[in-house]
């Protein structure tokens, strides 16, 4: 049997109509993720489109960080083992919550398209599921932001200007 991958994508926000194509998008991302990576096997992840209010209490709940931020990622695994979906076989590499919202302001604010935007915080969200860390900074950071534009430019999505801040 062929190994499938199922992203089960949810938009519980009001706030910002989704871009036609925004969900086959997020599916190419995670899909191309675990090709780069070689992930061997069936797969599940669940991502959510909110709002920053939605996210910042998200944010509070899980992190203890009092604001809204871009993406969280809340993998289910640990050291490559996932749970395994009974039904499907498949392993569940944890939940994606993107802000929507934070997805438009970054877009505007790095000049490039809202497309764009999602696909990165897909694709470094994926990461973060597969056990990568940028938290520590140094060489894990760089890894991270190397593999991700490897992603992006897999997917077209080529970088325009300079190297992100990423709001922690």
């Amino acid at each position: 049997m062929k190994d499938k991958i199922k992203v089960i994508i949810t938009n519980d926000q009001n706030v910002i109509k989704l871009p036609t194509g925004v969900r086959m998008l997020i599916r190419r991302c995670c899909n191309a993720v675990l090709v780069t990576e070689q992930f061997k096997g069936s797969a599940e992840i669940s991502v959510t489109i909110v709002d920053d209010e939605q996210i910042h209490a998200l944010n509070k709940q899980h992190r203890n960080i009092d604001r809204s931020t871009d993406v969280l990622s809340f993998p289910l695994g640990v050291d490559g083992v996932y749970d395994i979906n009974n039904d499907t076989g498949a392993q569940m590499l944890g939940d994606i919550v993107i802000s929507i919202e934070h997805a438009v302001k970054q877009s505007d604010l790095y000049g490039h398209s809202l497309d764009r935007e999602i696909a990165f915080l897909t694709v470094h969200s994926m990461l973060h599921l597969l056990g990568y860390d940028h938290e520590p900074g140094g060489l894990e950071l760089v890894r991270m932001r190397e593999k991700e534009e490897a992603v992006l430019t897999q997917l077209g999505l080529v970088r325009s200007g300079s190297y992100y801040t990423m709001e922690e």
